[in-house]
């Protein structure tokens, strides 16, 4: 493994980038040594995706330096901003070796030596193994071949390329024929098929088991011991540290530091993602809601589990008890939101309502059980935008009632300015376009949409995502409210401080596990310790 002394091979300092105006990247650094596995950690709008489009030629930086070590041309734009308007990483080493590059497009970044493997494999499952891998660049026969595609030479090339990253496959064979794992790294061979020097994986373990996992980290660790540079972004701390050896965080956009991460321990890596110091003395938590000790289980769930989403866990919800669930961004709060809504369909464990086995096929069935479903992304996945409020709040009623039974304008608009007075949306008529509310009164739209089928459990997943304080609070009272009136509620926050305020109990994921339970009343700093300790 590289020390700090040495020189990167790629090494970006005092990136900026700017929006409108509006700053996304300050002053950011990044230090990539040959024959390292650098894992690139940050909560959700940390800034990583801007930064990896910087650093791969989708986007161009506003100001800062990006060198390259080693001899290399510098395709791509002018070097605009070779001065970091910002300071540099102490660690970084001197820059003697290096040579300034802006890539201005992917096909600049890869001419460098820099290639990227995303979240979603991008390749064509039409064709063949060998003609993703070398697709754009099939090697040719001479002139009296007519410059054909040599085959040989193709399948050749692409069945090198597989066995050095342990892959024995037939590369002859279509892409679709193989499951995702192998399609990932059938995208990483493609990948080294430009003699990269720096390989970047976003989220490249998202959708693969815990022995596919395994496999992809065999395939890393034989990459770095070739020299490769290669950047890790993912959620999962335990993935961090099984195959790490150096750590940068982001935070609002910012750099935070970079460490080694034999030096850098989850609850330290925790703190510096979230700007806490989670060693510090807590603040007195907020007084716990009151407790329905009614013994009703409305929900059980007994090993519910899917194997590329979520490890088996159990899962008790009473009437009229708001229960927390925490973790980190990638823990697998929305998965669990999915499989109890219908959404997904686990492949293990039992679900019960009133103590009875159901299997809800979508979430129609899920409907008709007494379950809904507030989503995390509202835009897409809550509302019609070009709808109006009357509609988007009759929507799910409407629904339910089934086809052939209609709700009338008028009945409709009842309803609609029922729960807006209720809840309070802003909006002069129910009949404006939903699309030109605020994100926090299209929440509280959404809210209503669900409130109105009266519903047994509100599944509610980052209800408060993007909108005001203000909104905030009055959304985390309403909860409150329906939860005194006998509604069971599943409330997933990324704030922690929200879970902590509202929940009567607390339920803590980590990496796709259940890992505990904390009653009403607990820290904001018992939650993450319980985030950061080792699994059993």
């Amino acid at each position: 493994m590289s020390t700090p002394s040495q020189n990167p091979v790629l090494q970006l300092s005092g990136i900026h980038k700017q929006f409108a105006g509006i700053p996304v990247l300050r002053d950011v650094q990044l230090n990539l040594y040959p024959g390292e596995i650098h894992a690139l950690m940050g909560q959700n709008g940390a800034g990583k995706s801007t930064l990896i489009k910087v650093l791969t030629g989708v986007l161009e930086a506003s100001g800062g330096q990006m060198r390259l070590g080693g001899p290399a041309a510098a395709p791509g734009r002018p070097k605009q901003g070779d001065t970091p308007s910002g300071g540099s990483d102490p660690r970084s080493g001197g820059a003697r070796g290096l040579t300034t590059v802006w890539p201005d497009s992917p096909l600049a970044a890869q001419r460098l030596g820099i290639s990227t493997v995303y979240q979603e494999v991008n390749l064509c499952p039409n064709l063949s193994v060998a003609e993703n891998i070398f697709a754009g660049r099939y090697p040719r026969c001479g002139i009296a071949q007519g410059f054909r595609i040599d085959w040989a030479t193709l399948h050749q090339r692409a069945r090198e390329l597989v066995a050095r990253i342990g892959l024995q496959i037939d590369v002859t064979r279509l892409l679709s024929d193989y499951p995702v794992a192998v399609q990932q790294l059938v995208a990483i061979a493609r990948a080294l098929s430009i003699e990269s020097r720096v390989l970047i994986l976003d989220e490249p373990t998202s959708s693969l088991d815990d022995d596919e996992v395994q496999k992809l980290f065999e395939v890393l660790r034989r990459l770095r011991s070739e020299g490769l540079a290669i950047v890790f972004v993912t959620h999962f701390l335990n993935q961090v540290y099984a195959v790490s050896d150096r750590i940068t965080v982001l935070r609002n956009g910012s750099w935070v530091g970079e460490w080694l991460a034999k030096d850098l321990g989850p609850q330290a890596l925790i703190a510096a993602m979230l700007g806490r110091d989670l060693a510090a003395a807590s603040e007195q938590p907020a007084p716990a809601p009151a407790v329905d000790t009614r013994p009703s289980t409305l929900l059980q769930a007994e090993g519910l589990g899917q194997d590329t989403q979520l490890q088996p866990l159990d899962l008790q919800i009473r009437a009229g008890e708001v229960v927390g669930l925490a973790g980190l961004l990638g823990s697998g709060r929305t998965e669990l939101a999915r499989l109890l809504f219908g959404l997904e369909t686990p492949d293990r464990g039992a679900l019960r309502i009133d103590g009875q086995v159901v299997k809800f096929a979508n979430p129609m069935d899920a409907i008709r059980h007494g379950l809904a479903l507030c989503p995390e992304e509202r835009k897409t996945d809550g509302i019609v935008a070009e709808l109006s409020v009357r509609e988007n709040i009759a929507l799910a009623l409407q629904a339910r009632m089934g086809v052939g039974q209609f709700l009338s304008r008028a009945e409709q608009t009842a309803l609609a300015e029922r729960y807006v007075k209720l809840l309070g949306i802003k909006t002069d008529t129910v009949d404006k376009p939903i699309g030109l509310l605020s994100g926090g009164n299209q929440q509280k739209a959404i809210l209503a949409r669900w409130m109105a089928i009266e519903p047994r459990l509100l599944i509610l997943d980052e209800p408060t995502r993007g909108i005001d304080v203000a909104a905030k609070q009055e959304i985390m009272d309403q909860i409150l409210r329906l939860a005194q009136g006998g509604m069971a509620v599943l409330f997933i926050s990324s704030e922690m401080s929200e879970v902590v305020r509202v929940a009567h109990r607390i339920v803590v994921l980590r990496d796709r596990h259940k890992v505990g339970e904390l009653p009403a009343g607990s820290s904001e700093d018992a939650v993450y310790d319980l985030i950061a300790a080792e699994h059993a």
